[in-house]
């Protein structure tokens, strides 16, 4: 079993795929040459950027994040501000430090590249990188993937032969389940809710005390992110001028609350979920959630009806066990990543996650969180991602927003019902699962279709 904590992972925006994973790999690529014992003389380094992380590269910021992990930095711990001023200084240098402190030429923009022509096989976004010696003989040379909410793997990981539809992974747990049918049956074999068997698991992993540390740290940090969206003004960096709004409704909300409940819980929702978001595409740090790009969603139901509350750890620790378990059937079952699945992969189980943690909170039986996380996937099928400009902003920040109500409402109607829907979690999950194979893939996050193409950049 995956643990929850790895779809809650601490990095910086603009993307989980195009921005967290990419440092993640370059940083690996460093510690395989280490490992080899070829750091000592290692002259040059090249990277290729394939697939999606080469269509939408640069408004995701892909090649500053290859530049970090290059750099030896970590998503989870490092700080946006240094992390651009080290940036800044490599490209005015060409000078790249290693580990051990030697110095290599490394000019980004010629030291990265982007194979446009080449679409990887094995998942569309790809990274190979390269060292070479000084006589120019290659010494290293591997292929990774950035799968999705900062999760990487080597090619030759995903070229290994599988005997079953499920490869093992990460420790043993007590209660490990690998549908939505098996985690309902041990629900009721043993008389616990979601969040109880996920934090059993949980703790197979790690002790209680890191466990609920971990949790109250991730939902810290998304608070902090809402925080620092609802007061920083000004235009989002990449081009399309798009202005900040969150502070400005949030001055609204503050000055004059709408009349009505309806007006308010669609502003409140609204004005945190594009808070993050608005933070995410300036690059600021923020929470995969399961992903950067759906990063407001869980973030803004949290604060609305979890934050306030007398017993706020509790409430705030069942939602994010409850979310991440329903969040663990998506990666393991069929995708988050928007360059395989579209937006359905990201938004739509961010929302499905959400929906799921809110109707926990309110009481709900296991059944019906399912429902719950059921009707808010089902009603975001076939969602695709085709960002203006390759930025996370057009429609992503709005798209948000959006999907933060559309929980809390799937979360209301899963309480008017006891039994199962008639459509099942695992069966939209399945249907999300064949819908993204399906899906074109001007529509999976390259910016060949849909807004990308019909909104004219300026």
């Amino acid at each position: 079993m995956l643990s929850v904590l790895d779809l809650f992972r601490i990095g910086i925006g603009p993307s989980s795929s195009h921005t967290v994973g990419p440092i993640r790999i370059a940083g690996r690529f460093l510690a395989e040459l280490q490992q080899a014992g070829v750091m000592p003389v290692v002259e040059r380094i090249d990277v290729e950027l394939q697939g999606s992380l080469a269509l939408t590269g640069v408004g995701h910021a892909t090649p500053k994040a290859v530049v970090l992990g290059l750099l030896g930095l970590d998503p989870e711990t490092l700080d946006p501000e240094d992390a651009d001023n080290r940036v800044s200084a490599l490209e005015a240098s060409g000078q790249l430090t290693l580990p051990g402190g030697r110095q290599i030429a490394f000019v980004p923009s010629t030291g990265i590249r982007f194979a446009y022509d080449v679409i990887p096989v094995l998942h569309p976004n790809g990274i190979r990188l390269q060292a070479f010696d000084a006589e120019g003989t290659k010494i290293a040379d591997s292929t990774w993937y950035s799968t999705g909410g900062g999760f990487i793997a080597s090619q030759r990981q995903l070229e290994r032969p599988v005997t079953a539809d499920i490869v093992p992974a990460g420790p043993q747990v007590p209660h490990p389940f690998y549908s939505a049918a098996e985690l309902l049956a041990i629900c009721e074999a043993k008389g616990v809710s979601i969040d109880t068997l996920i934090l059993a698991n949980e703790n197979a992993m790690r002790s209680a005390g890191e466990t609920g540390l971990a949790l109250d740290r991730i939902a810290g940090v998304m608070m902090a992110c809402i925080d620092r969206g609802l007061s920083r003004t000004g235009i989002l960096p990449g081009g399309l001028k798009v202005r900040r709004r969150a502070p400005e409704i949030w001055q609204k909300l503050q000055s004059g609350p709408p009349s009505n409940e309806r007006e308010q819980l669609f502003d409140w929702l609204n004005v945190y979920a594009m808070a993050v978001n608005e933070e995410n595409a300036a690059g600021g740090q923020v929470v995969t959630a399961p992903t950067n790009g759906a990063a407001g969603i869980i973030p803004a139901v949290i604060r609305h009806y979890c934050w306030d509350a007398e017993d706020r750890t509790a409430r705030v620790r069942k939602f994010l066990l409850t979310a991440g378990g329903v969040g663990l059937l998506y990666k393991q079952r069929a995708s988050i990543s928007g360059a395989e699945m579209g937006c359905q992969g990201e938004v739509g189980v961010a929302c499905s996650m959400a929906a799921a943690g809110l109707a926990a909170v309110w009481g709900g039986t296991p059944q019906q969180v399912a429902n719950a996380a059921e009707i808010a996937m089902e009603h975001n099928l076939g969602l695709t991602c085709d960002p203006v400009g390759g930025l996370v902003q057009i429609p992503c920040i709005e798209r948000n927003a959006i999907g933060s109500v559309k929980a809390a409402n799937a979360a209301r109607l899963a309480l008017h019902s006891l039994e199962q829907t008639k459509v099942s979690l695992d069966q939209v999950i399945e249907t999300m699962r064949q819908t993204g194979i399906d899906m074109s893939s001007k529509y999976k996050e390259t910016s060949q279709g849909g807004l990308a193409v019909n909104v004219v950049e300026c």
